[in-house]
């Protein structure tokens, strides 16, 4: 039939889960009719595994490794869904730089100079400093190129979208001709 679904591994648990799991049956066995709230029960659960002895903690750990160790020998033998990024055309138009980007390049290298031992991450942060105390008159000239380059990278895209749609159109009809021979 079909593919059979591979569900995921269940995630290793810690000591004080191992713990948890275990103080919670021996205290439902004891007291079956007794109710703890959430809270109640993890507040009693904390400080009896801070009473108990390493020794009897070394049993929970050990649990905790066998459990660490099954989910990882699991997760080598899963083979679950992986997303695949889709290839990008490199015919296609690459979009366009913003305004802030298009201030950035005309001011890094005189930043950088004033500025040598600064990291890029460090120039990057004073960049959008300055952005944001400059004037929107200072702005515009920057606006007004990001929006020409914008309104050239659509007219670009339109016409790449038309080609390429024309191309699907000419795969599809060699394969029909070739199919009818």
């Amino acid at each position: 039939m079909g593919k059979e679904v591979q569900l995921r591994p269940k995630v290793n648990v810690s000591s004080y889960i191992h713990f948890m799991l275990n103080y919670r049956s021996k205290f439902k066995e004891q007291q079956p009719n007794t109710y703890l709230g959430f809270k109640e029960f993890s507040r009693k659960c904390s400080e009896k595994w801070k009473s108990i002895s390493k020794h009897e903690k070394a049993k929970y750990e050990a649990l905790a490794k066998l459990d660490k160790a099954r989910y990882q020998e699991e997760m080598m033998n899963y083979m679950g869904r992986r997303k695949r990024r889709r290839k990008k055309d490199p015919q296609a138009p690459r979009q366009p730089p913003s305004s802030f980007l298009l201030f950035s390049l005309d001011n890094y290298a005189q930043l950088k100079l004033e500025n040598p031992n600064w990291s890029v991450v460090q120039v990057a942060k004073a960049m959008g400093k300055m952005w944001s105390t400059v004037s929107n008159v200072e702005k515009q000239p920057y606006e007004q190129k990001a929006a020409q380059l914008r309104a050239k990278y659509f007219e670009e895209l339109e016409a790449y979208r038309k080609q390429s749609q024309g191309r699907k159109k000419e795969g599809r009809r060699s394969a029909r001709t070739s199919m009818r021979k």
